[in-house]
């Protein structure tokens, strides 16, 4: 077991809730450093989040739309509809009208934002492995249950 406290920012404080906003932290300064992120620059989370699950579904030959963002990830109506916004005044991503529905539009990636995907699939999975080091496929699976649990549990508090 490690000793995570001694020489960490935390000194010794044991609040779930604060190792996770420092670990997020942690995590986005990573990937502010990443290889994908100069080209990035001004682009939130979220807004690498939905470029990245666009890229994902696209090769799954899944439609994506604005209401499979907010399910999947939690976000906001408005707040999708910012990153949205945001990503097509970049030039990274259109909307695509949907036969039979002209409200129902698809999101898709512009060729621009395709070729970011592989550079941001490599950070990605380069962060995934550093945080990863040192624990066994055992403890991956438990921690993951584990958060599944607090995201639940923070969920039910806000119903």
């Amino acid at each position: 077991m490690c000793n995570c406290n001694k020489g960490n920012k935390l000194n010794g404080k044991n609040e779930i809730g604060t190792w996770i906003r420092i670990l997020n932290l942690s995590i986005k300064r990573h990937l502010d450093n990443s290889a994908a992120s100069k080209y990035l620059n001004g682009l939130t989370g979220n807004n690498i989040l939905l470029i990245g699950h666009l890229g994902i579904q696209a090769d799954l030959g899944n439609d994506v739309y604005q209401k499979d963002i907010e399910e999947e990830f939690g976000i906001t109506r408005s707040a999708v509809s910012k990153a949205v916004k945001l990503l097509e005044q970049k030039g990274l991503i259109e909307r695509e009208s949907v036969g039979g529905d002209a409200r129902l539009k698809k999101l898709v990636l512009t060729p621009k934002a395709e070729k970011l995907t592989d550079s941001m699939r490599k950070d990605a999975a380069n962060t995934e492995h550093i945080l990863a080091k040192g624990f066994t496929e055992e403890e991956l699976a438990n921690l993951k249950d584990y958060l599944a649990r607090l995201y639940a549990n923070i969920e039910s508090g806000l119903e």
